[in-house]
């Protein structure tokens, strides 16, 4: 059942037999969706997340949804999907006749001619302009007739995902929808952060709160100064400045490509400089992104910290956040704590990439390995290196990994699991060349190539190499996100009756807020729900999925 609504203009449905308009007048809308999802239990269609955020802030949470900016996303790839682009691809219309719908202008009003007075298809076959610009939203009768058109997007969709190569694509499009259902739900109900406490975390790393610009600035100049203390007598350097950095390290005696953390953190030990530094860059991403001005703005009254979350990044599908939420240091975390009578059950995925290769490849002896909680120790046993050198060498081969430890054990690797690997090397040779990837839930990966005019053949090869890489890594994390959406709105739809709910999807990790009473439940609920997802996605019960699952208090109490 299609659906476009505006809470003070009424409802707008559409189903294979007509069209129903409910206008607001009569009674609300919120009333009369909460029944029909309640009795009628529909699949809900609409153009993207706005709609279910709307139902959201009306207080209805339906069950189910077919999100067609969503299922877009995941036919076509990137990230645009707005219901005039959709349309338009779906109808097999040219790009550059997809109408604009900022102020008009010479050209936009040349380029938009063909608009009809009220109707909203121009005769070129693309929305009007006026519609997609919001004219859809005007009258309960245009409201039905928006619920009527996006109905047969969905039509053509579902065809669409038929005619792809991947069985599991349909199936991946309802979840991806549910997807976007959870992510209304996480960006209303926020998640819980204990002000008092967070504030103490911040203090640790930048001091009190300042009470001026000019304590702020001195803040700032201690934090400077335990850098600058191991500088050479007499010299100055910003330390804001990465060249600068570079600088300050080659006085006393180091030389760096570059000021990576990842680089500093290997040469701990070289001098005392570089302890302070790696301590100051914590504490000035902290002061300047995740401190008090960031409380402020986003954690509400009602202690629940907000951002945007969306259910696709645009890339490989992975879920994603504003405000920080996918960001925020490890050491914030003792700031997020579970309202009164109520726990944390967190849960988290265990070596997920590995396992969803051996999913995806059918590769039966990367799947035997999985058997065990620890993976990467049958794998070591078989390859006949240590465990380190084997989880090395496993994320290498989906990383590209060229050099290093891990690289020299990698034709062990293609002999001992060359199902794997070559489902691997397919994917890279692929994105060499710029040619798209589908996951195996269907979602297109598009690989571009350099234009030849503008590059020598040396950064051509350079780029090819680098495609393969994210070729090779894209199709297994973007099947692992697949697999944890699958889970997360699962747990969603298990978790509601016994009052718990999910407050944060990060990565591989799942935190739902759940009354203190029923959290061991909860808790053997959400490892269920993630067997229940594996075999949904999952092409056989080969691969053994697991998650390290723990009832905790605050965030910073789940072990890393």
């Amino acid at each position: 059942m299609a659906l476009a609504v505006v809470p003070a203009v009424g409802v707008g449905m559409a189903t294979s037999t007509g069209t129903v308009v409910v206008p607001a007048i009569d009674v609300a809308p919120a009333a009369v969706i909460r029944r029909i999802d309640e009795d009628v239990r529909p699949r809900w269609v609409w153009w993207s997340i706005d709609t279910a955020a709307t139902l959201v802030t009306a207080g209805v949470r339906v069950a189910t949804c077919w999100d067609v900016a969503a299922v877009h996303r995941l036919l076509v790839g990137g990230w645009r999907a707005d219901p005039a682009t959709v349309w338009a691809e779906m109808h097999d219309l040219p790009a550059d006749g997809i109408p604009t719908t900022g102020p008009l202008d010479l050209f936009s009003v040349a380029a938009q001619a063909g608009d009809q007075d009220d109707g909203p298809v121009r005769d070129d076959g693309h929305l009007s302009a006026e519609w997609v610009g919001g004219g859809w939203s005007t009258t309960p009768d245009r409201l039905a007739e928006w619920a009527a058109l996006v109905r047969g997007v969905a039509v053509r969709q579902q065809d669409r995902l038929g005619e792809i190569d991947r069985p599991m694509a349909t199936a991946t499009a309802r979840s991806e929808s549910a997807a976007e259902l959870l992510c209304a739900e996480l960006s209303a109900d926020g998640l819980p952060v204990d002000r008092a406490a967070a504030e103490a975390v911040i203090a640790r790393f930048v001091g009190p709160r300042p009470r001026s610009e000019a304590e702020a600035v001195e803040q700032r100049a201690r934090r400077d100064a335990e850098v600058l203390r191991h500088a050479p007598p007499g010299s100055r350097f910003d330390l804001r400045s990465p060249g600068q950095v570079k600088s300050l390290l080659r006085r006393v005696g180091i030389e760096v490509p570059d000021t990576r953390a990842w680089r500093l953190e290997s040469l701990r030990d070289a001098h005392p400089v570089v302890e302070a530094l790696l301590a100051w860059r914590k504490a000035e991403r902290v002061a300047t992104t995740y401190g008090y001005a960031w409380l402020d703005e986003h954690l509400g009254e009602d202690g629940r910290l907000r951002g945007a979350w969306s259910g696709c990044d645009g890339a490989a599908g992975r879920m994603t956040a504003s405000a920080g939420l996918h960001n925020m240091p490890a050491d914030l975390r003792g700031g997020v704590v579970a309202e009164a009578g109520h726990v944390f059950v967190r849960a988290d995925l265990g070596q997920i990439e590995p396992r969803v290769l051996a999913a995806v490849s059918g590769d039966a002896a990367l799947a035997r390995a999985t058997e065990e909680a620890d993976m990467y120790a049958p794998v070591a046993q078989h390859l006949g290196v240590d465990r380190p050198t084997a989880k090395v060498a496993v994320l290498g081969a989906m990383y590209g990994q060229t050099t290093g430890r891990g690289a020299q054990v990698l034709r062990r690797l293609e002999g001992a699991y060359p199902v794997a690997m070559a489902y691997l090397e397919d994917a890279a040779r692929a994105g060499q060349v710029g040619r798209s990837l589908r996951t195996y839930g269907g979602r297109l990966i598009r690989m571009g190539t350099a234009n030849a005019n503008e590059v020598t053949d040396r950064e051509a090869r350079s780029q090819a190499a680098a495609r393969g890489r994210y070729g090779r890594n894209a199709v297994v994390q973007g099947a692992a996100a697949e697999l944890f959406k699958v889970w997360a709105v699962t747990v969603r739809a298990r978790a509601t009756p016994a009052g718990a709910g999910v407050v944060l999807c990060l990565h591989d990790e799942l935190l739902v807020h759940t009354p203190a009473d029923r959290a061991e439940a909860v808790a053997g609920l959400v490892d269920d729900c993630l067997q229940e997802a594996a075999r949904r996605w999952a092409p056989d019960d080969a691969v053994r999925f697991v998650a390290d699952t723990s009832v905790i208090a605050r965030w910073s109490d789940a072990k890393a």
